[in-house]
């Protein structure tokens, strides 16, 4: 296990952090603003209006799989229970069979290619479905959309694997305003990119670990095991993203809980025989006799859960089962670590206090990865 003395002089190296990620990773999270401004105006470029044109649909289905799936599962976070349209996710290559000339079909995926993107394409052509394809430029769902004169959002080259989160999200947060499921303020993509812009200036490579969340958040992840404790559904979408960016960026199991629903699993988990004992959360103890990795719960709040949580109320509120759940981590001896918790998120609207906790959470993974050297090992 490396120690966290030696990740953090690799933490603070920068050249030596440029050195262990070969395929860009933290430049590509630290883009993620630029990333959102670049997405809404090529999408402003595609002419969702060809898919509008017929107004409100009756359903909308997202074929995606990965970080297109965590996306579509944002926005029907976000659309609630409450959408005046039903929303599916499908990863392809079939559609629903239900599926004719009143629904809309989004094809999102980073390379827009494979049977699993392309089929989709021609098959909602041939049954009359609106099609907004998104994937890279010049790609075959490039050509399959634009054969059936259908929007396509061409994403650069640049996009980078595992990074391309809201390159995915932000056509469908405009396609959703545009077809009134949304209202504007919900899908505010500016507010987004401002929001990752802020994160990029306090997680990014050349802030030092003991003043950048996202080190500190890594170095803690070295020997803990990670709990996820999510406030709300659309809170639980992005823990699902979490939990993919630890696994596949560092190799780290981590497993996540949606509150209120998951509240009774989560509190054994932390209460249980996994808790870490007394003294062992001392981040400067001796770890020559430790044993395994100990819990460590990372917190993704959301303070409006409660007002679109869809009636889940019972046996109490989101808001309610995270101070819960938050009593119990203090009481077994459980480290807690709050997403994105520094300077004053309130200032922003819901999305993009998403977003805020998203971008550390990404960077906290690939620095993670880059500790490590777990992505020089596997793609260099």
């Amino acid at each position: 296990m490396t120690s966290p003395e030696l990740a953090e002089e690799v933490l603070d190296d920068v050249e030596l952090l440029r050195a262990r990620d070969p395929r860009g990773l933290l430049p590509a999270v630290a883009g993620a603003g630029p990333q959102v401004r670049e997405t809404a105006r090529l999408t402003e470029e595609a002419g969702l209006a060809r898919a509008t044109s017929g107004g409100r649909p009756r359903g909308l289905v997202i074929v995606a799989r990965r970080e297109g799936a965590i996306a579509a599962s944002v926005l029907r976070a976000l659309l609630g229970s409450a959408s005046p349209v039903t929303v599916d996710v499908v990863p392809g290559p079939e559609l629903p069979v239900w599926m004719g000339p009143s629904d809309v079909a989004v094809i999102a995926t980073r390379t827009g290619a494979g049977r699993y993107a392309v089929a989709p394409a021609y098959e909602a052509a041939r049954r009359g479905v609106a099609v907004v394809g998104i994937g890279a430029e010049g790609a075959p769902l490039h050509a399959a959309c634009a054969s059936a004169r259908a929007p396509y959002v061409p994403l650069p080259s640049s996009r980078v694997q595992h990074t391309t989160l809201w390159s995915l999200l932000t056509p469908m947060l405009l396609l959703s305003a545009e077809l009134g499921l949304l209202p504007a303020d919900a899908a505010d993509t500016e507010a987004v990119a401002a929001a990752l812009d802020e994160i990029a200036a306090d997680c990014g490579p050349a802030r030092e670990s003991f003043v950048n969340p996202a080190k500190t958040l890594a170095l803690a992840l070295l020997d803990a095991l990670p709990v996820i404790a999510a406030e709300g559904p659309l809170a639980g979408a992005a823990g699902r993203r979490v939990a993919d960016q630890l696994a596949t960026l560092a190799g780290l199991p981590a497993t996540t809980f949606r509150l209120p629903d998951q509240r009774v699993a989560a509190r054994t988990v932390l209460a249980g025989p996994l808790a870490p004992e007394a003294g062992q959360d001392d981040f400067f103890r001796d770890r020559t006799d430790d044993t395994g990795r100990r819990l460590r719960l990372i917190t993704i709040r959301d303070a409006d859960a409660a007002a679109h949580d869809g009636g889940e109320r019972e046996p109490r509120s989101a808001g309610e089962a995270m101070a819960e759940l938050l009593r119990i981590a203090a009481d077994a001896n459980v480290p807690v670590s709050g997403l994105a918790d520094h300077g004053e998120p309130e200032r922003y609207p819901r999305l993009a206090r998403l977003a805020r906790q998203l971008a550390v959470a990404d960077f906290s993974a690939v620095y993670l990865a880059l500790a490590l050297d777990h992505e020089r090992s596997l793609h260099s």
